[in-house]
C-alpha cells in the first residue's frame, strides 16, 4: 500500500473562474544597461484572456447590484474575448449569455462561446474591413431593451477596470523592484487604465504606456481599417469612460505589419504564441526599451492567446492575402532583440574582465 503523505488541504477547486489570475512573468529581454520587458502571460487564464478578469467583476457587481437574477439573460456586443469570459460566467451562476458579433471576430473565439452554451448574434460587416463596433452595441442594445437583459456595456462599466486590481497585487508581488513602466493594448481600456489605477493606489511610480492599432481613433486621428482584434475604436465609436486619459503617459499607434510581425517572432524565439494585440504591444515596448533609464523595468500586459488566431496571424496565407506579412519587417524585428542580447553578451564580457 502506498503511503499517504500528510496535507493540510487539497489544492483543488470547484469552479474554472477561480482560476482566474496569478498569471505568470516571462522575461523576453534584458539589456546591457540593466533593463528588461516582462511578459504578464494572461493567456493562462481560464478562457486564455484577461478579460475574463472583468467579466467576472461586472458579473458579480451586478448581481449585488440586482440588475442580474437568478435565471436571468446578459447580453453584449464582443470581438470575442470579453465574451467567452462572459459565457464561462453565465455557465456557472446560471445565466443566459448571447454575445453580438461580427466577422471581424477570430473564429476560435466564436467557436469557444458556442462550446460554452452562448447564443451568437451576427451583425453583418459594414465593409470597411474593420470591425462592426456601432452596428454591434445597436443591436445589442436593441436585444436589451426588447428582452430585458443584463447588458454589461463593457466601455462604460466601471466594474471593468475594478476587475485588474488583483493583476496590479499580481505584479507588485512577483517583482523585487517597482514596475516602471506598463505597456498595453487599449480597447475599453479596462486592463490597461485599471491595473496603473491600483498600482499607483499601491504606491507605485509606474508610468503607462497605451497601444493602439494604426487607424483606431482613441488617441485623435482619422479612422482606417485595421485587422487587431480587441483592440482599438473604429471611426464612429464613441470611445468609452473607461479609457482614463488622466492615467496614460505616452501613446502610440502601431501597425497590423509590425504586431502580427513581432507576435510571430515572439513565437519563434520563446516558443509562446500570443494574440496581435499583445504583439503591438511588445512592439512599442521594444522600440522604447532603448530610450529609457538603466535598470528598468518594463511589463507589457499579453491580453490574449496565440492559439485563438493560428488562422490568422499564424497563418501565411491569410496575412499575404491582405498585404499584411512582411518579411523584412519580421528581420527587422530579429535584428532589434539581437542588438540588446548583443548589448547583454558585451556587458557581461566587461564585467568579466574587470573593465
Amino acid at each position: 500500500m502506498t503511503a499517504q503523505l500528510p496535507r493540510l488541504r487539497e489544492n483543488v477547486v470547484r469552479y474554472a473562474s477561480e482560476l482566474i489570475g496569478a498569471t505568470p512573468l516571462l522575461e523576453l529581454v534584458t539589456t546591457g544597461a540593466g533593463s528588461r520587458i516582462l511578459l504578464k502571460l494572461e493567456q493562462f487564464n481560464p478562457t486564455g484572456s484577461a478579460k475574463v478578469r472583468m467579466a467576472r467583476e461586472m458579473v458579480l457587481a451586478a448581481e449585488r447590484e440586482g440588475r442580474l437574477r437568478p435565471g436571468g439573460h446578459i447580453v453584449e456586443p464582443t470581438s470575442g474575448n470579453t465574451g467567452t469570459g462572459l459565457a464561462l460566467l453565465a455557465l456557472e451562476r446560471g445565466y443566459t449569455f448571447t454575445a453580438v458579433v461580427d466577422g471581424h471576430a477570430a473564429e476560435d473565439k466564436l467557436r469557444a462561446m458556442k462550446a460554452m452554451g452562448a447564443q451568437l448574434v451576427h451583425v453583418d460587416s459594414d465593409g470597411s474591413g474593420g470591425p462592426s463596433t456601432v452596428q454591434r452595441r445597436r443591436v445589442a442594445d436593441d436585444i436589451a431593451c426588447r428582452t430585458g437583459a443584463f447588458r454589461p456595456d463593457q466601455h462604460n462599466n466601471p466594474h471593468n477596470n475594478a476587475g485588474y486590481r488583483e493583476l496590479a497585487g499580481e505584479l507588485l508581488a512577483d517583482l523585487e523592484t517597482d514596475v516602471d513602466y506598463l505597456v498595453g493594448a487599449v480597447g475599453t481600456g479596462g486592463s490597461l487604465c485599471g491595473t496603473v489605477a491600483e498600482l499607483r493606489a499601491l504606491g507605485s511610480s509606474v508610468r503607462a504606456i497605451g497601444v493602439e492599432p494604426v487607424g483606431s481613433i482613441i488617441f485623435g486621428g482619422a479612422g482606417a481599417p485595421y485587422w487587431q482584434t480587441g483592440a482599438g475604436s473604429p471611426s464612429g465609436f464613441p470611445v468609452g469612460a473607461n479609457v482614463r486619459y488622466d492615467l496614460v503617459d505616452e501613446a502610440c499607434q502601431i501597425g497590423d505589419v509590425e504586431a502580427f510581425a513581432t507576435a510571430r517572432v515572439v513565437a519563434r524565439r520563446t516558443g509562446m504564441l500570443v494574440g496581435g494585440t499583445g504583439g503591438a504591444a511588445i512592439y512599442a515596448a521594444l522600440r522604447r526599451l532603448v530610450q529609457l533609464p538603466a535598470d528598468s523595468t518594463v511589463v507589457v500586459l499579453v491580453c490574449d492567446a496565440g492559439e485563438k488566431y493560428l488562422d490568422s496571424v499564424y497563418d501565411d496565407e491569410w496575412l499575404l492575402t491582405r498585404g499584411l506579412r512582411n518579411d523584412a519587417v519580421q528581420q527587422r524585428i530579429r535584428r532589434l532583440f539581437t542588438a540588446y542580447d548583443e548589448s547583454l553578451r558585451l556587458a557581461g564580457c566587461r564585467v568579466g574582465t574587470g573593465s
